[in-house]
């Protein structure tokens, strides 16, 4: 029984979260995401001598939590427009936001629609990097946000 069930979850459909930074399409594993919120609705407050792509932090509901910058984070120009959005994650029980230039759909891929990525895809680290989708003619770099989020981090999020 446990063999059918391991088979099973291997040919399960992901559900993603797609988002852009720039003029490439991302997605995450929707099970990490708790939210997504407008970029206006949240006043970011900066902390000194972090990392460059530490936007800073936001009170989340009286939760303080830390907000990356996803393009800082993969070395890309700061991108601010009305279209940006911070996704709420959670990352081994902390949570965590994540800028994105735009969030697009919520999209259910099938196992035989995504690909091992190559070493380096987009100058970005294969350990972040759950595969590429072939989506509809689209190509789609599947990231793992929770792993991102972590690295560099001594276990905690992106301090």
């Amino acid at each position: 029984m446990t063999d059918k069930l391991l088979v099973d979850s291997e040919t399960i459909d992901k559900q993603v979260i797609v988002f852009s930074l720039g003029e490439e399409e991302f997605a995450a594993d929707i099970n990490c995401v708790k939210e997504i919120r407008k970029m206006n609705d949240q006043k970011i407050t900066t902390i000194p001598k972090t990392k460059d792509y530490v936007a800073g932090v936001v009170n989340l509901r009286g939760n303080i939590i830390p907000v990356l910058d996803l393009r800082l984070r993969f070395g890309m120009e700061k991108n601010v427009s009305q279209d940006n959005r911070i996704i709420v994650i959670e990352a081994e029980n902390e949570v965590c936001g994540v800028i994105v230039d735009a969030v697009k759909e919520v999209l259910r891929v099938a196992k035989e629609e995504i690909e091992v990525a190559p070493d380096m895809v987009a100058g970005i680290n294969k350990d972040f990097l759950e595969g590429v989708a072939k989506v509809q003619g689209r190509l789609i770099v599947l990231l793992n946000l929770p792993k991102i989020a972590l690295a560099n981090s001594n276990g905690k999020v992106a301090s």
